[in-house]
């Protein structure tokens, strides 16, 4: 039977390439982002490549923490059930600390970490009631080191990790799994502004890569696995002039 995936953020960017290639895979999908017009585009260019495909929209902004609560219910009921749900959503700002950017920081943390954090209440009641599935967090390399000008997105994604251990500790006697990943460079909107991007991979590419960690059921991985791997476990040893060359 073809298991049934709620994704969030998935008019664009990871999500939306993540969307694809479940679809590939006969994954039953349900998408959600804030733009139903970019989600509509995705779901017709899933149907036009395979047109058996199942695919469901809702549009959603994940900081309407109410709403999440509706839309997970609707899908549930929809679909009979989702097996697995991807808190995808997610944004950041370019913007130095002590610049009147207060507001858009804010927002990063509202939508990167209480909406994920909400995206979990809603579903794990779900999971716990069936004693199964798989809640997917995505988080970042910068959760391993401080960036400059990212500093609410770099705490958003220690937030998400740090969340996500809390959840998998509370769910270690259950059937239900956690998986928390931990992307590089991805050539997504979110980081084409940066002037240097390392060991940078195409969005398809590094969506394939989380498909398969997914369906491993892994624990936590950085996206790919090398040389992020290493890599992130030196940013937390980097000088300061070092990382300060990283904005």
């Amino acid at each position: 039977m073809a298991k049934k995936c709620l994704i969030t953020g998935a008019s664009r960017g990871i999500g939306r390439a993540l969307a694809i290639e479940m679809a590939k895979k006969d994954y039953i999908l349900a998408l959600t982002g804030r733009n139903k017009r970019l989600l509509e585009e995705v779901r017709e260019e899933i149907v036009g490549r395979l047109p058996s495909a199942h695919v469901e929209i809702a549009e959603l902004d994940v900081t309407d923490y109410e709403q999440v609560l509706d839309i997970v219910d609707d899908f549930e009921q929809s679909l009979g059930g989702l097996d697995i749900v991807v808190a995808n959503a997610g944004i950041s700002v370019s913007k130095p600390i002590g610049v009147g950017a207060f507001k858009d920081h804010k927002s990063v943390i509202e939508t990167n970490v209480l909406g994920l954090m909400a995206t979990a209440e809603a579903i794990i009641p779900y999971f716990k009631e069936k004693n199964e599935g798989q809640f997917v967090a995505i988080s970042s390399v910068a959760a391993f080191r401080g960036l400059p000008k990212h500093s609410s997105y770099s705490a958003s994604k220690v937030a998400v990790k740090s969340y996500m251990e809390s959840l998998s500790t509370e769910l270690i006697d259950s059937n239900i799994k956690t998986t928390t990943l931990f992307p590089g460079y991805i050539d997504t909107e979110i980081n084409q502004h940066m002037p240097s991007r390392p060991f940078l991979i195409p969005v398809q590419e590094g969506a394939k890569i989380m498909l398969e960690l997914i369906e491993k059921g892994v624990k936590t991985s950085t996206v790919p696995k090398r040389p992020w791997n290493v890599v992130g476990q030196l940013m937390k040893t980097l000088p300061e002039s070092v990382i300060a060359k990283m904005s």
